[in-house]
């Protein structure tokens, strides 16, 4: 099972793209951060964010993501 909180504590301090994924395994978003932990930390941290992204938060079951050397990569 995947644990959201677990996994945020994984992710590097390195450049990479994110995908976030519903129950069906389905992407409903991809990103690319310069710091991984930092940029995917932000969409479950409890502060103001636009309705879309609340929705889009609200629907994500688990994220994948893929480390790179930097940031022209991602």
């Amino acid at each position: 099972m995947f644990d959201i909180e677990e996994e945020l504590k994984k992710l590097p301090n390195k450049p990479g793209v994110y995908l976030m994924k519903d129950k069906n395994d389905t992407v409903i978003y991809v990103g690319k951060a310069v710091v991984l932990k930092n940029r995917v930390r932000q969409y479950f941290r409890k502060n103001d964010k636009t309705t879309r992204i609340q929705k889009m938060v609200s629907l994500i079951d688990h994220f994948e993501y893929i480390v790179v050397q930097n940031e022209d990569e991602a």
